[in-house]
This record gives structure tokens, sequence and C-alpha cells, in this order.
């Protein structure tokens, strides 16, 4: 079997694995972010928290609880890390330092997970599982309730409430993200992935050499690192490691996991504002731009040009043999466009337009599918924008979902597209202005812009994935990505809330035949032609100085 044929089939047993789950999972939560039951286990820890889960909440109320929960996180993964050399299970591991250990928090807690150490050169049992897990569990769980409060301000009417912050991130992990994980665990066991809490052995004596590696409980973290689009690695190798994902198998199931939930999310979309066909006119979209990335990421990565290319069959450098260059620019196109940020090959070694392709991915703002809730929200912005477009093309007020698109809902929308942006850009050029951060590139010329534009895209975006290349274990990097990722994850969300607070207190206004029909094909052509512009727009010039410049002096 040819290497194309291989990615052609792997990628049709994904749609169909994706397809399959699509209905059943959307209804299930959709029920769950509807049902006014609470289960026994749920209310313990409401009682243990001290939260009312019956309590409707406004904007700025539920916020509050948004931004509470993730700056106590914050605080508690710090202090873990600072003390993990007193703590028993830390496998001789010393205390974490104060700036590595502040972008490390900042960065799980903000579902992106970037990593600038070597998970199993740094990071004990405690800190690992009690630390790193918890937040893959419960950061994915916030994002789902955000967008879920979105929804709801479609929904309703004449009312700013959108819930409560604690029923939706307590019901996020207990009814959806741990029977997953569960289940999807004994997957990766069954495929090879360990799960154990043994400690540092040392292998290879008889071969002329030594090398150290240590176990852990990484099945359990790696589901749930794929499936709450997280990212972060137990190895410094993260899911090209054969510990967290040891073949094709296993490989192709963590792409499925990746995808799941951002693709269901868009039937639960139409479940809960009644509309199903709105929710097909988002999953069109998604499904549209992500087929799109990954027909190009194949084509360019099987294309290389040049001898070496032809005798290993396309762009093997920093691929896997067990993966091969479908599943390496399968999982790289599904991790770059959600905010997963997992990696199972070294991105700095793709091709100039390969590596531009992860990087316009994230650019994007990561809603083809993009990660599980921000995925959705982001698209929803971005639905506004459109017809809000659409509305200044024919004269008329625009309306999305029965709701008048005015100055204060399209400020929101503005104000939530310019911020990451405005972050990625403005700390890219830092970098360059200042002597010291450029001394961490270990390329030159376009490739090393493209270090750096990747990093701060990367971190603003929440994805977590590196270029590999850089160096950014430095006071620096640890400080500005660490602010980035926080600003990038939170800022959005408070424009997402307040916009969400508007809408549920408008009247809907009633269908007429001049009102824009968002459930037919032509709105998804104008929604993806809306993005790509609006992306173009704002990253070609940066782009055009890096991965463009390299693509085409190939």
């Amino acid at each position: 079997m040819s290497p194309v044929l291989a990615g052609v089939l792997q990628l049709l047993a994904l749609v169909v694995a994706l397809g399959l789950s699509y209905r059943p999972l959307g209804d299930h939560m959709a029920r769950v972010y509807s049902s006014a039951k609470h289960y026994r286990p749920e209310r313990w820890i409401y009682r243990a928290i001290g939260a009312h889960p019956d309590a409707e909440m406004r904007w700025p109320a539920y916020l509050r609880g948004v931004l509470a929960f993730s700056a106590v996180s914050v605080l508690f993964l710090y202090l873990l890390q600072r003390v993990q050399g007193s703590l028993p299970g830390s496998l001789g591991f010393v205390s974490i330092d104060p700036d590595q250990a502040f972008n490390t928090a900042a960065s799980f807690v903000a579902n992106t997970n970037w990593q600038s150490y070597a998970g199993e050169q740094a990071m004990g049992h405690v800190v690992q599982t009690g630390g790193l897990a918890v937040q893959n569990f419960v950061s994915a769980a916030v994002g789902m309730a955000v967008a879920v409060a979105l929804v709801r301000g479609f929904a309703r009417s004449r009312t700013g409430e959108l819930g409560n912050f604690w029923a939706d991130l307590v019901r996020g992990v207990v009814r959806v993200l741990l029977p997953i994980a569960v289940i999807g665990a004994l997957v990766l066991v069954a495929c090879g992935a360990i799960q154990n809490f043994s400690g540092i052995h040392e292998v290879g004596r008889f071969t002329g050499g030594t090398q150290q590696w240590n176990g852990g409980a990484v099945a359990s973290q790696e589901v749930i690192k794929e499936l709450g689009t997280n990212g972060g690695g137990y190895f410094n190798a993260n899911s090209a490691h054969p510990f967290e994902n040891p073949n094709g198998l296993s490989n192709l199931f963590e792409i499925y996991l990746i995808l799941v939930i951002p693709f269901a999310l868009t039937r639960t979309f139409g479940r809960m504002v009644g509309s199903l066909k709105q929710g097909y006119a988002i999953l069109g979209t998604m499904v549209a731009l992500w087929l799109a990335f990954t027909s190009l990421m194949l084509w360019t990565e099987f294309a290389g040009r040049g001898p070496a290319f032809e005798l290993a069959g396309g762009a093997m450098e920093g691929k896997e043999t067990r993966f091969g260059i479908a599943g390496s620019a399968i999982f790289s196109v599904a991790t770059t466009l959600t905010s997963t940020g997992a990696v199972n090959s070294f991105h700095s070694s793709y091709t100039g337009f390969g590596g531009g392709l992860d990087l316009l991915g994230m650019q994007l703002g990561e809603i083809a599918p993009g990660g599980v809730g921000s995925g959705l929200y982001g698209m929803l912005i971005m639905a506004i924008i459109a017809v809000f477009i659409a509305g200044l093309m024919v004269g008329r007020t625009p309306e999305y979902l029965g709701k008048k698109i005015g100055t204060r809902e399209i400020t929101f929308a503005a104000c939530y597209i310019l911020v990451t942006p405005a972050l990625v850009l403005g700390f890219t050029a830092a970098s360059f202005v200042l002597d010291t951060p450029a001394h961490s590139m270990t390329n030159s010329g376009a490739h090393g812009f493209s270090e750096i534009l990747y990093a701060f895209t990367s971190g603003a975006n929440n994805n977590g994935s590196a270029f590999a290349g850089l160096d950014a274990d430095t006071q620096w990097f640890n400080s500005t990505i660490g602010i980035a990722m926080l600003l990038g994850r939170f800022l959005p969300m408070v424009f997402v809330l307040a916009l969400a607070g508007s809408l549920a207190e408008q009247q809907p206004v009633p269908e007429t035949a001049g009102t824009l029909r968002t459930e037919k094909p032509l709105f998804t052509g104008l929604l993806v032609g809306t993005i790509m512009i609006i992306t173009g727009l704002t990253y070609f010039p940066a782009l055009a100085l890096g991965p463009l410049a390299e693509g085409l002096a190939a």
C-alpha cells in the first residue's frame, strides 16, 4: 500500500468515527447542560466549595466565577511546583524555578500546556497527576462552560441570566470528560501506553551506554490531554514518545479524541438554540476548513522536492517512522486547528509551507473545530462578524438567531478578534527589538523568525505546541509567553460573556423575508470567507517574513 493511500484511508476512518460519535455525544452534552438534576457526587462537590448550583448568574457573576477559580488554580499549581522537592513521589527532582513555575501554572490553567521543560526530567508523580492532570480536566471544563453560557445568550430572551458557572464546571468534568477519559485510558493501555507509578530505571548497560527513563500514570494523562485539547506531554517528546503514543492505531485514536468534543459541540449548540440546522451550518464551516488544511498539509509534505525527499517517500525529517508522513500530517493539523498543542512530530522540521499551515491554523483562532468550548464560541463570534458584514452589504440591521447585532454586540465581537493578534504581533516585535531573546533562536533568517512567531502564536492562542528550534526556557520567554497565555485565554472570555449577557437581555426579532438565512450553505461560504479574510489581513505580513519566504526559497 502506498503512503498516500494509507493517509487517505486513515482520514476516511477518522471521518467515519467522528460521524458516528457526533449525534450521541452532542445530544448528551445538550442534556447535561440543560438538566435540572444534580447527581450525588456533584452535590458533595457543591457543598465542599460552598456553591449554590441552582442560582442563576448574570454575566458579571459568571465571569467572576471563571476568573476566581482560574486564579486559585494558578496559585495552587505554582505553589505545588515550588515545593516539589519536599513532596513524596518527586523522583528526586528539585523544586521548579519561579519563572518556569509561573509559566507552567499559567500554561495549564489557560488550557495551553506550553512546556519549556522536559517532563521526565523535571516533574515528579505528584505534580504530574495531582497538578497537571487535574488542570487538564478543569481548564477544559471552563472552556465548555463559557461556550454554553454564550449559547444560552442566544437561546434565552429578556433576561441576563446565563446559568451557573459552578454547575457547568462540575457537570462538564463529571458527566462529560471523566467517563470518556476512563474508557479512553483503557484503550490506550490496550494499545501499549504505560500506566504506573514506577521510579527511574537505567537501561542499556550492555550496549555501550546507558539511558534513564521513568514511568508514570501516562495513559490517564494522555487521554485527557487530547480529549480536553490540552496538549502537555508526560515526556519531552510528547505524543511522539512510544510510552504516550505506541503505534499507528493509538495515533489515530488520539486524533479522534482531539476532534470529537469540538465537533460534537456544534450539535449541542443546535439542540440548545432549537435549530439543528444552525448547528449543521457551523459544523459545515469547521469541516470545510479542517479538510482543506489537512489536504494541503498532506500534499505539501508528500510533495517535497529533492533526492532526499524522493528516497524517503516525502519529508520524513522530524517524523516518527511508525506514524509516517500521513499520520504526522493529520495529527499536526488536528492539534493546531484546535487548542491542543500535542505533537507527534517536530513542526520545525516540516516543509516551509507545512510549517506555515500549522501557524495559519492557530492564527485562524483555532476554530476548525477549535478547543473544547473555545472553538465553538470563537466560531460564533466569527458568525456574528459575518452577519454584520452581510448586513452592511444590503443595508439591513444584522441579525443572528433572532438577535440584533447592534453597536454593543459588534464592539464585543471586534474586541474579541483583536486581542490575540495584538499579543502575538506585539510580543514577537518586542523579541526582535531586544538583544537577548534573539539569542534563543537555533536558526537565523526566515526560519528563525518563524520560531519566535510560532511561540507567541501558540501561547496567545492557547495552543501550546512549539516550533522546537527555540530555547524558550529563559526569563524573557517564560514571563512573556506566560502573560500571553493568561491574557489570550481570559480577556476573550470577558468579551464572550459580556456578549452573551447582552444577547440574553434582548427580545427575539421575528424572521422576515429579508432575514439572512444563516442555516444555508451560502452563509457557510460567507463565514469561511470572512474567517480567511480577517486572518489574512491580520497576519499576512508576518507570514510573508517567515514561512512563506522560507517556502518560496526552497
